[in-house]
């Protein structure tokens, strides 16, 4: 059965003023601006970025504002928008080993070259509700935080001008790079990298679009899957060679030029993992490697994403695939939160003509019950038979 629907197109205009209004919130209450979105709640900000697989601070932070912190729908905002853009050309590899780090740590040895750098971190913090935040101007000195402006700066330049400190600052495992413990560094054999925004990722898949749909991979999923390898589906518990998180130069070639030419900067957060491997019986145990790069500073999502680099190629190393997370196809086709979210959501859509049909069946397996149960000799199942079937206790 189809019924028709009147009054639709006003509703809907309704609820988007309602919408509005929710969104404004109580009047008396100064109004959010993007500008304190974008340096306040950075983290957010980064998050959306990094899934809506677009580097732009401003526009982030307009997509939590108009999905009331609804990072998701944020996501899927900033995502929309980036279908409309022109593709102009194709950067150059990010060199991360050139990045201006802001933090640096690594878990295999305690002193590494370079050093190690906690830079802005929560690791050490008490978890403890700061009330002080609650007041109308906050609580910081603004002579402190200008003085850590200044450092940050110095940092910078430091950074961006020494030579010895970025050769210092390698990023390939540290110390386990100089030695045959560690497997050497990944590269595809297949010249052209795959785009997953223009091509469907096929499976088995590549790892380069493993990758990128990881990095656009809703946080929460990967870091589920990530702890329930840790927690033996799969057998996973690494060591983080390395973990950074600062700026990198994006680097454009111009082919009428013929000449590559650094267009702006980026803030990247990247994660090298090794992994003990005994599997593969072609070389002596060693480590083997898992990689992780998300734009803005997301070091859950980085550590998830290499973990699950490195435990997707389970079957290339000779492991047993036998759990969600070793999957590609599992991992890959239900990673994604904006796919996600649309399958969920659309069950609020008018079901109405479904709902009817499955109606109609439910009542003709009642009427097709009723007629057993007037036979002569009908018997119940047993419910001990019916949970040994259904496998309950």
């Amino acid at each position: 059965m189809i019924t028709s629907i009147k009054g639709g197109e006003a509703a809907i205009a309704a609820s988007h003023r309602l919408l509005a209004k929710r969104r404004r919130g109580d009047p008396a209450i100064a109004n959010l601006s993007v500008g304190q979105i974008r340096e306040q709640l950075s983290l957010a900000v980064d998050r959306v970025m990094s899934e809506g697989s677009l580097y732009d601070p401003e526009l982030a932070a307009l997509a939590i504002k108009q999905a009331e912190g609804d990072l998701v729908e944020a996501i899927y905002l900033l995502r929309a928008f980036r279908t409309t853009l022109t593709r102009f050309g194709h950067a150059e590899p990010i060199d991360t080993a050139a990045m201006i780090v802001r933090r640096r740590i690594a878990t295999t040895h305690k002193d590494v070259p370079g050093g190690q750098l906690l830079g802005p971190t929560y690791d050490y913090t008490h978890r403890m509700l700061d009330i002080a935040l609650m007041g109308e101007a906050g609580h910081e000195n603004l002579s402190d935080l200008t003085g850590e402006r200044e450092a940050e700066d110095e940092l910078e330049n430091t950074a961006a001008d020494a030579d010895a400190v970025a050769s210092a600052l390698r990023r390939d495992c540290g110390v386990l790079a100089r030695t045959d413990l560690v497997e050497p560094a990944l590269s595809e054999a297949h010249g052209k990298v795959a785009d997953i925004t223009r091509a469907p990722v096929m499976f088995p898949s590549r790892r380069d679009e493993r990758l990128q749909s990881l990095a656009r991979g809703d946080e929460g999923f990967l870091m589920g899957l990530c702890y329930s390898t840790m927690r033996g589906y799969g057998r996973s518990h690494p060591f983080i060679a390395e973990l950074r998180y600062g700026d990198a130069t994006v680097v454009l070639t111009v082919p009428e030029l013929d000449i590559s030419v650094g267009i702006g900067a980026v803030r990247l957060t990247e994660c090298q993992t090794v992994h003990l491997t005994s599997r593969d019986d072609s070389v002596p145990p060693r480590y083997t490697r898992g990689y992780g790069l998300v734009l803005g500073h997301g070091e859950r999502k980085a550590i998830s994403m290499a973990m699950l680099d490195r435990t997707l190629r389970s079957a290339e190393l000779g492991e047993t695939v036998a759990y969600p997370a070793q999957d590609d196809e599992f991992v890959l086709s239900h990673c994604d939160s904006v796919a996600a979210s649309g399958l969920v959501q659309h069950l609020k859509l008018p079901h109405y003509v479904d709902f009817q049909a499955e109606l109609q069946l439910l009542s003709q397996m009642r009427a097709d019950y009723a007629k057993r149960r007037a036979e002569p000799g009908f018997k119940t199942a047993d419910p001990a038979t019916i949970t040994e079937t259904l496998g309950g206790d």
